[in-house]
């Protein structure tokens, strides 16, 4: 889970023009998301509510420094062991928890389990393969916020997802600029956003991908089995009668 320190860095460029990209595309998906709980496993800053638009009744926030007057739930506990029943919540929003999480295979098996079939998971991550992925191999040396996160490419997360039984509905990438903090230089690459998504849509610096829970409909067959009349193997003789006079 992010610092208050480290959240900072989403209110200022380039990580304000990241965030807004992917709220952006996060409210997309909301007309799609149904049910009765929504669960939100970290936040990037505390001005970030992509759940209060959310069309489900019950929604809760997970591990995340914010103020009482957040607009949901609040609890503060260890996302790789969730208190939360098994196949319980519609929806999961994971906001680059994935990036700054110690065991993010084990968070995905706990987000998996509490998912109900046919719930909704929806990921925002960094992408490796990108321009900053590129810029990640030199700044994450000095060990500066985001650049020594994971940094999980798309690709690779489909994988993964795939492996636990979901099934990809949607990626949409963004963010093709280099990561600046120049405001004059952001705003004069601002072409490479359309030119991106246009001719190297893959190698978007970020990415919202959502997913759903697809249940395991396959069941073990058993054998139904017979007794057989032959215990022994091989051929059985037959016991023979043997007279008295013989």
């Amino acid at each position: 889970m992010l610092k208050p320190s480290q959240s900072k860095w989403f209110s200022q460029l380039p990580g304000a023009i990241l965030q807004q990209q992917e709220r952006e595309a996060i409210e997309r998906l909301l007309p799609t998301l149904f049910g009765y709980y929504a669960l939100q496993i970290g936040c990037c800053s505390e001005g970030d509510k992509p759940l209060q638009g959310w069309r489900i009744g019950h929604r809760f926030l997970l591990d995340c420094a914010v103020s009482n007057d957040y607009p949901m739930s609040v609890a503060l506990t260890d996302p790789l062991q969730l208190p939360i029943k098994t196949d319980s919540v519609d929806a999961v929003l994971l906001p680059h928890t994935l990036d700054f999480s110690s065991d993010p295979h084990q968070l995905l098996r706990e987000v998996a389990r509490v998912l109900i079939p046919d719930g909704r998971l929806i990921v925002v991550g960094f992408n490796s393969w990108s321009l900053w992925g590129a810029w990640r191999l030199i700044a994450r040396r000095g060990g500066a916020f985001p650049w020594h996160g994971h940094f999980l490419s798309a690709r690779r997360l489909e994988d993964w997802l795939s492996l636990l039984g979901f099934e990809i509905e949607s990626c949409e990438m963004m963010m093709f600029r280099p990561p600046l903090r120049s405001e004059i230089l952001m705003k004069k690459l601002e072409f490479m956003e359309s030119m991106g998504r246009r001719f190297w849509p893959l190698l978007g610096g970020s990415y919202v991908i959502k997913a759903v829970k697809r249940e395991c409909l396959i069941r073990p067959i058993h054998q139904r089995w017979r007794p057989s009349t032959q215990v022994l193997g091989g051929r059985v003789v037959k016991p023979t009668t043997r007279s008295k006079n013989g």
